[in-house]
């Protein structure tokens, strides 16, 4: 635990299970108090108990624009202002399909969390950033949003968004005290798969058809890289790979 970030308080979005949850237990070891969001109460209650006191379980959907439009001021004394985002949550529920084999309903389902849910949430919390003049937000991108692939349409599209979100929101607060960065993993086998095909036979077998993988520690890592920067220093995109 590091004194440089004894007061620092960070949000973790998608923070039930996987890269999102591995970043909350990471913070929580870097002495951060970390609000850990996401829909699945008992997932957020599991991390609390093996946490403790220095994560703060929030229930919340970044789909629901009143429940995140209310969000700074839903969080306890302790846990506000918070000056660290870590946009997380994301899905690609009914994806690696041909764009014709699913609906526009399906399609713009992803669209909805990956990228609308994402400004809500950044919209939500930046003000109060602005007005100390210092915060760090890290969106989670993804190889996606630079190199496409068939069967991806929707999912390449959103992570498109956020790397195109994440560049111009640099710009827009160049010289004003918050950095932004945009962490951008190849595979990394968590749940996701299992989430995206409704199969955990076949999210195994997804993986296993890769030579590697990465863990979600090891996106932690790396969220965790960007934030002990001296605030002189932005990383402004990490591309990580699994090495095969």
């Amino acid at each position: 635990m590091t004194d440089k970030h004894a007061s620092r308080i960070a949000l973790v979005t998608g923070a039930s299970s996987g890269i999102g949850a591995a970043t909350c237990r990471r913070l929580v070891a870097e002495g951060y108090r970390v609000v850990a969001a996401a829909r699945r109460r008992d997932k957020l209650d599991g991390l609390r108990a093996e946490l403790g006191d220095r994560l703060y379980p929030l229930e919340l959907d970044v789909d629901d624009a009143a429940a995140v439009a209310g969000l700074a001021a839903a969080l306890p004394d302790a846990f506000r202002p918070v000056d660290t985002l870590i946009n997380n949550a994301g899905h690609d529920t009914g994806g690696r399909r041909r764009f014709d084999e699913g609906s526009a309903d399906d399609w713009c389902a992803i669209i909805e969390t990956n990228v609308a849910g994402l400004i809500r949430v950044t919209r939500a919390l930046i003000d109060d950033m602005l007005a100390r003049g210092h915060g760090h937000i890290v969106n989670l991108g993804s190889i996606a949003g630079l190199r496409p692939y068939a069967t991806g349409t929707a999912y390449v599209a959103s992570k498109y968004a956020v790397h195109g979100f994440s560049e111009t929101l640099r710009l827009d607060y160049a010289g004003r005290g918050i950095r932004v960065s945009e962490i951008m993993p190849g595979v990394v086998r968590t749940s996701f798969a299992e989430q995206r095909l409704g199969d955990a036979d076949g999210a195994a077998e997804f993986y296993d058809g890769f030579d590697a993988c990465l863990e979600a520690e090891d996106i932690a890592d790396t969220v965790a890289y960007a934030l002990k920067q001296p605030r002189h220093v932005e990383i402004a995109q990490l591309v990580v790979l699994p090495a095969s």
